[in-house]
């Protein structure tokens, strides 16, 4: 298939998808109906637009005051939709479904990287209509963006695994920093992805490796420096990509948690609004709810264990998961969408173990689609476990199933014939010669 084919089939893939993406805006989502997440990147976006930086408006008898309880990529790619038609709460959600799109194309190019470019097709039509990716498209919340973060980084990763060259390791920090500024646990991204691969492509020197690693560190950091170079200047204590970690942990670590039936979740009523810490700076808000957080984590150790079993489990779907679908309920994902989301998860686990089997066999590095998965489990261990922050490993999930189904395919159809040949055969030095050699 010609470069030029392909190019257009992912387009009308993506396309059909945003399509798809907006009927789900506009007939499934209720815009009368939103939780803490949506208002507050809604109200940023509007606050931006209209010229109010990055704070939050009065509440609660407090002027307006700094903010940075979320890192800030989601309210600036919303904010063009908020200026442009008025604060349309619509034209930003659908800002949200033109990036679920873009996610379908980077996911169709990762596919198309590892094992040419019928996979490359078949990883972009389950993207598009894989359940627990276009849930999170409609919302104005901040999984979309990681998730695209994650799999930008994914795919240049395997560029540089590829073709370990010193724009394809600038390219994969920058899209470490993207997702940085989406979801501020995907800095674990540069430890766990981007560096590993690097430091284990065989066919050049050492010294270069540590180049190419440190140049990939470097570029993340060079993202992300602005953000956090303006939020050392205007709190008082120190704040890197955000302060939110602060009523995550308080909220996450109190009685309602650790037993009973929000254990391994969490509950906003732990994490009141106003603290005992100065109310003019949210720093110190954040840094009070974390002592408290850690001061019961402290006296409760030990049921961690079992806390963080649940967690792992809640973001998994694999305990009480249906309990996991009424949350996902009251974020705007209505029932049937969770359901059917658990189902299509367990339907393509076969396929990507198989996926995962034969990309080893063919000496491809698996660690680009490990990663998140990863992540995302320690994150939940250490926070909480939720379906939706599962979004960033959905990427590694689809792209392995994808991997597989064409694997089984052209297994039972064409028992004599060799594996297809991949358009571009993924060449990873001592990593692996790509699917198809």
């Amino acid at each position: 298939m010609s470069a030029r084919r392909f190019a257009a089939l992912l387009a009308l893939i993506a396309g059909a998808a945003f399509v798809g993406r907006a009927v789900y805006v506009i007939t499934v989502t209720n815009d009368d109906v939103a939780i803490f997440d949506e208002i507050y990147y809604e109200r940023l976006a509007e606050g931006l637009g209209g010229g109010d930086g990055f704070t939050i408006p009065p509440a609660f008898g407090n002027p307006r005051l700094d903010d940075a309880e979320r890192p800030p990529l989601t309210a600036l790619a919303l904010t063009p939709a908020a200026w442009l038609t008025d604060d349309s709460e619509l034209a930003m959600r659908l800002t949200v479904a033109l990036a679920g799109a873009g996610v379908v194309i980077v996911v169709g190019l990762i596919g198309r990287e590892l094992a040419g470019d019928r996979v490359g097709l078949i990883a972009a039509i389950l993207a598009a209509v894989y359940p627990n990716l276009f849930a999170n498209d409609g919302l104005l919340m901040s999984e979309t963006f990681a998730t695209l973060g994650t799999a930008a980084t994914i795919l240049w990763t395997y560029r540089l695994a590829r073709a370990p060259t010193w724009m394809n390791a600038s390219v994969a920090g920058v899209a470490c920093g993207i997702a940085m500024l989406s979801r501020s646990e995907l800095v674990l991204l540069v430890p766990a992805l981007v560096i590993p691969v690097a430091l284990t492509i065989r066919d050049v020197s050492r010294p270069r490796r540590f180049r190419l690693a440190a140049l990939a560190a470097a570029s993340a950091l060079v993202v992300v420096a602005p953000w956090v170079a303006y939020n050392l200047a205007r709190f008082e204590d120190p704040v890197l990509l955000s302060h939110g970690d602060g009523g995550v942990l308080l909220g996450a670590n109190c009685d309602e948690t650790y037993s009973g039936p929000r254990i391994g979740s969490w509950y906003g009523f732990c994490a009141p609004f106003t603290d005992p810490a100065r109310v003019d700076d949210q720093s110190t808000v954040a840094s009070a709810r974390r002592e408290r957080a850690l001061d019961y984590m402290g006296d409760h150790l030990g049921r961690l264990p079992v806390v963080a079993a649940t967690r792992v489990g809640g973001v998994w779907s694999v305990y009480r998961p249906f309990q996991g679908s009424g949350i996902s309920d009251g974020e705007e994902r209505p029932g049937w969408v969770s359901r059917s989301g658990w189902v299509t998860l367990w339907l393509l686990v076969v396929p990507a173990i198989a996926g995962g089997i034969e990309l080893r066999r063919r000496r491809v590095t698996l660690i680009p689609l490990v990663a998140p998965l990863a992540i995302v489990t320690v994150v939940a261990a250490l926070f909480y476990g939720a379906v939706r922050f599962r979004a960033p490993a959905e990427v590694s999930l689809v792209v392995l199933a994808a991997v597989g189904l064409d694997y089984v395919a052209v297994s039972a159809w064409r028992r004599a014939a060799p594996y297809p040949r991949a358009s571009e055969p993924l060449s990873t030095g001592g990593l692996g010669s790509g699917l198809g050699q």
